[in-house]
């Protein structure tokens, strides 16, 4: 028999029998005599053997094999107790399973129009969304039979899948199969990320059982094969086999559904533009698993094998924008409305203020106006935006002709050009709100005031006019005497709250449209007195939404009585004039239209902006290197007209505003007359002027050079001097300037196409006294638009 592990233990010896009073070990005292110690031998036995000593034996402390037992135990305790903990603290803290049916990946931004069109898809997006019941039954089987053949039987975690993968990699010495199910690979994709490790294996099969507990199985598939990287840019199985095959899923044939279930695992290596062969390999492999699950049948199988890899490699949808002028627009404008945090964050939606349909008419509209003046009229580019004034939601806008990913350059946002004429508006708004009457009266002659001396058009003038007429016919001496009266800071202010925001220079040559300014915001200011006087600011965005469909950003209900309503229908009643028998006639469409047009020096800036009620549109026409056209500013009256005409079915006709009494009226704002420091008014045309009047000292288009000059002046004196014709002295001397005044280019514009009119009549009112004559009456409105523009005569001049 064995003997027990307790013979094994270190005992003292046992005692051996002995005399009384004989010492075992020797030493000692006997007989009273001391002896020496002597070895005691052992007795032997009768066989003469001797007897077996108990064995020595080391502590168990002190063996290896105890030490090895014991970390063993300890480690397997302490990953016992740590898997425990890491399952404790994932299960406390596992995300609702539900934002699975909600989710996007991060950086991905999705901009929508006003109506819900898809504008574009930026980062990592699924471009195309697909529900269940619209993915063909063999592209779902694929997947099934390619990625989780149990999926309809596990919950979550297939046990059995995870023992075969084991086998299968043990018997391969190699890793050729894995076990995550389709949920865990759905938890993964939403919930996790990359990292192998312990815990992350944990968390999925956990996040997976979570899933399989809120979700049913069609959502379970649905959400992953409309997330799931397929590579080429394709984010689910609509992206790719647009990307792949340019089809919708409805199309894919058995083979082409097996190849992209093959690309899942690794699209990297199993994409057919990056390696035909593994992707017809991986294919094959799929379609045999097809036929064992009987997804398909024996014939099915063998025609999707032999099929060819066709492959027709197209960009993902919504990558690139239709209309990339707006959007890149959008980009910026969401950079200054949202932290970092949430942008990087994605999965938002941008609802914009696009209208599609009125965006592609735009377009139109702004490709054949290059191709009508490219040529002729030296036209190089054309820009166009059209803002509601009611809310200054962004409708249309083209920023040019040209976008490039080397050129972005949009015209209508960044391009900063001298607005010409159509900066008039502002003087004349100032002077109605200040309460000074459409027809006072102002002399169109020569005119310096502290050194700087406008031009009119071939030096001409036409005498005494109010400003009715001179608006129409855009005269620029009497522009310029009006902002004398109505001072630089009235007019500046009155610029800012209507929606000019490029910073503006107080000078004289501020009255012919001097200080540049962008068309987006030229256009939202007039939108000013479309909207009654209320300044809503121009936007694009109306709201923004995170992936959870929770509203992140609102555009706030902004709006400012930037000028009065009455002096808004008085200007928007003069302005009408410009339209109806002026310099802005191109641009009659059959209904109530307010507008003006402007010229730059030399012709390099040509614009109309002009509105109904409900829109208002403003156009741009010139060439990015600041070069002279050869065209007028009754072309961008054309091309505004030819735009609007294709909105007229859209938007019903609307009267404006009637016109308030003139009458007795007081300012809603203080003037401040400028105090020049020297002035000469002569109060009279020379006679060469007067033969010349018929061109209504306005703007022609037959300019090809700059007729505005100054010679000097300074800061104004202390004495202020009217610039309105008094009609007592042929000039007005006072101290000389302390500083000159910086010479302004020449601002020209078209005359009109026949010899001016009088303005409409205004309803219930009567000239006030200061006028000498009461104006006569309007002319009948036109039936018809104008006839088509015709080429310019050559420079030279009447």
């Amino acid at each position: 028999m064995a003997r027990s592990w307790l013979t094994r233990l270190p005992f003292p010896s046992r005692k051996s029998s002995r005399p009384s009073g004989r010492s075992r070990s020797g030493g000692g005292v006997v007989n009273g005599s001391r002896v020496s110690p002597q070895r005691v031998e052992p007795e032997s036995g009768p066989s003469g053997e001797k007897p077996e000593l108990p064995r020595s034996y080391r502590p168990l402390f002190l063996r290896p094999l105890f030490w090895a037992v014991m970390l063993a135990g300890a480690g397997i305790a302490g990953g016992v107790t740590r898997a425990y903990r890491v399952i404790e603290t994932t299960n406390a803290n596992l995300p609702d399973p539900n934002q699975a049916l909600t989710y996007q990946r991060d950086g991905t931004i999705t901009m929508t129009s006003a109506d819900g069109v898809i504008l574009q898809k930026l980062g990592p997006a699924s471009r195309e969304t697909i529900t269940y019941d619209a993915m063909p039954k063999h592209l779902v089987q694929a997947f099934i039979a390619s990625e989780d053949q149990r999926f309809y039987e596990h919950n979550g975690v297939d046990y059995r899948g995870i023992a075969r993968a084991v086998w299968a990699n043990v018997q391969n010495r190699d890793l050729v199969e894995g076990a995550s199910t389709i949920t865990q690979q759905l938890a993964r994709i939403v919930f996790l990320d990359q990292e192998r490790s312990f815990q992350r294996k944990i968390k999925e099969a956990m996040m997976a059982s979570k899933l399989e507990e809120s979700l049913t199985k069609e959502q379970i598939i649905e959400r992953y094969l409309n997330l799931v990287y397929l590579g080429s840019g394709a984010y689910g199985v609509a992206d790719a086999s647009w990307v792949y095959f340019g089809k919708t899923i409805d199309q894919l044939t058995v083979a082409e559904a097996a190849m992209i279930a093959g690309m899942a695992p690794a699209p990297s290596l199993y994409s057919p533009t990056v390696n035909v062969e593994a992707a017809s390999s991986q294919r094959n492999r799929v379609i045999r698993r097809m036929l064992a699950t009987e997804a398909i049948s024996g014939v099915e199988a063998e025609e999707a094998i032999t099929a060819e890899v066709a492959v027709t490699p197209n960009q993902p949808k919504f990558l690139y924008s239709e209309f990339p002028y707006f959007t890149i627009y959008i980009q910026k404008q969401l950079e200054a409305l949202l932290p970092p945090d949430q942008l990087e964050a994605g999965g938002l939606t941008v609802e914009t203020t696009l209208n599609v349909v009125w965006q592609r008419r735009a377009e139109e509209t702004v490709e054949e106006a290059v191709a009508d003046y490219s040529g002729w009229q030296n036209v190089g580019q054309v820009s166009l935006v059209a803002v509601d004034p009611r809310n200054g939601e962004i409708k249309a806008m083209v920023g040019g002709t040209d976008f490039t990913s080397e050129n972005q350059f949009n015209r209508v946002t960044q391009a900063q050009r001298q607005p010409g004429s159509t900066f008039k508006t502002f003087v004349y708004a100032a002077a109605i709100a200040g309460g000074i009457s459409p027809y006072r009266s102002y002399m169109d002659a020569r005119y310096v005031v502290d050194g700087y001396e406008p031009k009119n058009y071939g030096k001409n003038y036409s005498g005494n006019m109010d400003l009715l007429q001179a608006l129409r016919n855009s005269v620029n001496i009497v522009s310029v005497k009006l902002l004398v009266d109505v001072g630089f800071d009235p007019v500046v202010k009155l610029a800012e709250r209507m929606g000019i925001e490029s910073p503006l220079l107080p000078a004289y040559s501020l009255a012919l449209g001097t200080s540049e300014v962008n068309l987006l915001e030229l256009t939202s200011a007039y939108g000013t007195l479309a909207n009654k006087g209320i300044h809503r600011p121009a936007h694009g965005i109306r709201r923004v939404l995170n992936s959870s469909g929770e509203v992140i950003y609102e555009r706030p209900n902004e709006s400012e009585q930037a000028i009065d309503a009455d002096s808004a229908a008085i200007m928007t009643w003069m302005l009408r004039g410009v339209v109806e028998g002026g310099t802005g006639s191109n641009a009659y469409i059959g209904r109530p239209v307010a507008g003006k047009t402007g010229t730059s020096e030399e012709y390099r800036d040509l614009w109309f902006v002009g509105y109904i009620p409900q829109l208002v549109a403003g156009v741009w026409m010139g060439n990015d290197d600041n070069t002279p056209t050869s065209g007028a500013s009754s072309m961008a009256a054309g091309v505004w007209r030819n735009f609007m005409a294709k909105l007229t079915d859209d938007i019903p006709v609307e009267e404006f505003p009637s016109l308030p009494r003139l009458g007795g009226r007081e300012g809603s704002i203080t003037l401040s007359p400028v105090k020049p420091g020297r002035v000469v008014a002569e109060n009279g045309p020379s006679r060469s002027s007067e033969a010349a009047s018929s061109s209504g000292g306005g703007e022609s288009r037959r300019s090809r050079r700059s007729e505005s000059r100054s010679s000097g002046g300074g800061e104004p004196a202390a004495a202020p001097a009217p610039a309105y014709n008094s009609g007592s002295s042929s000039s007005q001397r006072s101290s000389p300037p302390a500083s000159p005044e910086p010479a302004a280019p020449v601002v020209t514009e078209d005359p009109p196409a026949a010899p001016p009119a009088p303005a409409p009549q205004p309803v219930n009112t009567a000239p006030p006294a200061p006028a000498p004559v009461a104006p006569a009456p309007a002319p009948p409105p036109l039936v018809a638009p104008p006839p088509p523009l015709e080429p310019p005569p050559p420079a030279g001049g009447e």
